[in-house]
């Protein structure tokens, strides 16, 4: 079982930037990939990145490459999303994900969920 909470989101304007942090409660957190995804208004939950257990491989939608950046901390049971260059299309609910596997960027292959945080650009 891992718990998600996600936080770090909230309102900046069209070239900024924010970090969003996902903290996973138990010890197995390096036995997960890692995903962050967002479900705009009206759209289907997309994803934005995952990265490997251990960090050394990254995944990431071609909107976002070159803007944002997924890492995580293994020892702090974290991981975390830098976005810069933000656009008003970035506008969402971010969620991080965990799976199971050596690296998952299906949806379907994540089974454990945070509450989401909203990210909001203005233009």
């Amino acid at each position: 079982q891992v718990q998600l909470v996600e936080s770090g989101g909230g309102l900046v304007q069209a070239g900024g930037s924010l970090r969003l942090s996902c903290a996973a409660s138990g010890r197995t957190f390096s036995s997960y990939s890692m995903g962050w995804f967002r479900q705009a208004p009206g759209k289907e939950r997309e994803s934005v990145a995952a990265i490997s257990r251990r960090g050394d491989h990254t995944y990431y939608t071609d909107s976002v490459k070159g803007r944002f950046t997924i890492s995580r901390d293994n020892a702090k049971n974290t991981v975390y999303l830098q976005m810069h260059s933000l656009k008003p299309e970035d506008t969402a609910v971010y969620y991080c994900a965990a799976a199971p596997s050596s690296l998952a960027t299906k949806e379907s292959s994540f089974g454990y969920w945070g509450q989401g945080t909203q990210v909001t650009v203005s233009s």
